[in-house]
């Protein structure tokens, strides 16, 4: 018995010096999981929710943005007419379609605000500078801009990704062409006429390494973004010839505390709202400056 004893005490001895050992060097970390594969489309929606947003349910994103509008009117020189500050505020919400695919929905509502290229400050009247009329601005207000859900392979076939790499950073381009009947065509014809045409042109630009790493919710972006539309309604051009351009750029940020001061300050004060995004059940239809135009107009009416 006193052997057996002996024995077992020795082998709890060499068993806890071993565990010391192992504990010293240091014990063997799992495998890391395996990067993003962008040529399989589920892994594409991932890596665009996490470009555009979040992977986490409900965790609010913004994209503060920044440029300038400039006119475009045939037989004369392009005017700068007033700088502006953006901010889209956004969420997502994984969803699972009638074939059980996973994909996400996406919530979000957007601020412009207009601002006097000499000083910054945004502006609340505006000189036309070919009518010689002071008009009243309105700034965008959008409410919500929501995206409809993305799946893996969708009416359009798998999900494929568009971005291009090169020594470890990405960009996208993304192109959205609008042409679709102005809602404030009829009785709003001093404003605009005929149909709403316009071109949304963003570039997302991106590290690999972060895109395609699966620990990480959401990555660091930065955009460029250029849009070419009609006149604004609140410029009562009343169907000049011409157009608009705007430049900009920005990033995502990861909280309200970040955006720059002009914007926060006018959320604040003006648009408190923007500060959250829409419930991720939101089913409100989209709102643009022309729908949200002509509720302003119609409400001083009433």
């Amino acid at each position: 018995m006193r052997t057996k004893a002996l024995l077992t005490i020795a082998a709890l001895v060499l068993s806890t010096s071993a565990l010391a050992v192992q504990k010293k060097k240091g014990a063997a970390a799992p495998p890391p999981p395996p990067k993003l594969d962008l040529s399989k489309p589920e892994d594409v929606i991932t890596a665009n929710r996490k470009l555009h947003a979040s992977t986490i349910d409900g965790k609010p994103v913004i994209f503060d943005f920044w440029g300038k509008t400039y006119s475009r009117v045939p037989g004369e020189r392009d005017r700068l007419l007033f700088t502006w500050h953006a901010m889209n505020i956004r969420a997502t919400k994984t969803v699972t379609d009638d074939k059980g695919q996973k994909g996400y929905k996406m919530v979000s509502r957007e601020v412009v605000f207009y601002e006097d290229p000499a000083t910054g400050e945004v502006l609340r009247k505006w000189k036309n500078p070919w009518t010689g009329k002071e008009v009243e601005v309105l700034h965008v207000a959008n409410d919500p801009v929501n995206q409809a859900a993305t799946f893996p392979v969708g009416p359009r076939g798998p999900a494929k990704w568009a971005g291009v790499s090169q020594n470890g950073l990405g960009t996208l381009a993304l192109e959205v062409p609008l042409f679709y009947k102005n809602p404030l065509a009829g009785e709003y014809q001093e404003n605009v006429g005929g149909y709403y045409h316009a071109t949304e042109m963003f570039l997302f630009y991106y590290r690999d390494e972060e895109l395609l790493d699966p620990t990480k919710d959401s990555i660091n972006v930065q955009v460029g973004w250029t849009r070419l539309s009609s006149w604004l309604p609140w410029m009562e051009m009343s169907g000049r010839a011409g157009e608009l351009y705007f430049h900009g750029t920005g990033l995502k940020i990861q909280s309200f505390d970040q955006l720059s001061e002009v914007t926060r300050k006018e959320i604040e004060a003006n648009y408190p709202i923007y500060k959250t995004p829409p419930d991720l059940d939101d089913t409100r239809p989209n709102e643009t400056s022309w729908t949200y135009f002509k509720k302003v107009m119609d409400s001083k009416k009433k």
